[in-house]
């Protein structure tokens, strides 16, 4: 018998995200991103449930390979472009759009023989450093770049990253950057690509042509807190689940776990789930963090306990007293519809970003269709 723990990836729910997305910035086109495995689900999953998107951004090349093998026909966004020269080729024989942000990347675009790959201009995103100071050209050395690529042949358009769209008032500012890129680009032929998850969420005047949704492609937040995207009808895409797979009564004052870490207030069940840092869930998580078990045989009703005791390897220990009926056998939730990945995060110090990118590879995995 198998190891009961199992990541589902609601395929429904992938799509109603993607939907609500274009309800909330209408007059845009979506680069999907499906970065780090689709954020840890998959991209089996990724080309089911978002199937209708206008196109995919990722960072490695052999993914890009993957999707042309599997059917995707759309375009494909190399976020942090190529990392070699010698890339290049198959970069357009996979039918790749860049986004360029250093001069040894237009360097190599210059030199490159396009006659072989010129059936359409090659698209090209430039993308300029407005304040997240990471990736692109500072403003004043931005238009140079344009006319250096714009002269070799390639269509070209802009992009750049917001460092706060996750929050208001602070700096640099959404709506700072955002003027800084316009500013730059005046009378620059080409699209615009500005807004990722956040600004979609909460700065709707920053969008530009082609949004850039991540996180909120899996139904969690880009704060951190799912209380945020309420207003927005995401659904979770990922439900980590598991079982209780042991019970042990231990006497008031008794410790549990490494460390003995939660000390009993009283005489009461300790439940085993079959889930640890192993396979993605924090060590961090810290005694109180949600977990929502199916008490009795009935799985749609369920009640949270709270984990008590410190994450191991491959099981972590809760408190049984709200679920009088688990027994060996109950169904848990980790994260997914009954408790969000951000509630997880926020109990481990960390965010629902990483949570979802950690998940393991010995997880098994189930697409619901």
């Amino acid at each position: 018998m198998e190891r009961p723990i199992l990541a589902s990836m609601d395929i429904d729910a992938m799509r109603h995200n993607l939907t609500r997305i274009r309800e909330l910035a209408p007059q845009t086109q979506v680069w999907s991103v499906i970065k780090a495995n689709a954020y840890g689900h998959g991209f089996a999953a990724a080309l089911k449930g978002l199937a209708l998107t206008d196109g995919f951004a990722l960072l490695d090349i052999q993914d890009a390979r993957y999707l042309r093998e599997n059917g995707w026909k759309g375009p494909i966004l190399l976020l942090e472009g190529l990392f070699s020269a010698d890339d290049l080729k198959l970069a357009f024989m996979l039918d790749c759009t860049l986004v360029v942000h250093t001069e040894s990347q237009v360097a190599a675009l210059e030199t490159f023989d396009l006659t072989q790959h010129q059936a359409k201009p090659r698209p090209i995103y430039l993308k300029m450093n407005t304040g997240m100071n990471r990736l692109g050209f500072s403003p004043s050395d931005y238009r140079l770049m344009y006319h250096r690529l714009h002269a070799a042949g390639y269509a070209m358009h802009h992009m750049t990253h917001f460092a706060n769209a996750d929050r208001v008032d602070c700096l640099p500012s959404v709506g700072s950057q955002y003027d800084l890129f316009n500013e730059a680009i005046t009378d620059l032929p080409g699209d615009t690509s500005t807004a990722n998850s956040g600004a979609i969420l909460w700065h709707r005047t920053v969008l530009g042509e082609w949004v850039r949704p991540g996180i909120m492609l899996y139904g969690a937040s880009p704060s951190g807190s799912f209380a945020d995207i309420a207003h927005a009808n995401l659904k979770p895409v990922m439900r980590l689940s598991s079982e209780i797979i042991s019970i042990q009564v231990v006497k008031k004052g008794e410790k549990v776990g490494y460390g003995g870490r939660f000390t009993a207030p009283e005489e009461m069940r300790i439940g085993i789930v079959a889930c640890g840092y192993a396979d993605g869930y924090p060590r961090s998580a810290s005694d109180g963090t949600p977990v929502w078990v199916a008490d009795g045989g009935d799985t749609s009703n369920g009640v949270i306990c709270p984990l008590a005791g410190q994450v191991s390897m491959d099981m972590l220990t809760i408190d049984l007293r709200a679920a009088p009926l688990a027994k060996i056998g109950s169904k848990v939730e980790l994260w997914g519809k009954h408790i969000p990945v951000d509630d997880v995060a926020q109990s481990a110090g960390t965010i629902g970003y990483e949570l979802l990118c950690a998940l393991a590879p010995r997880v098994p995995i189930q697409l619901v269709v």
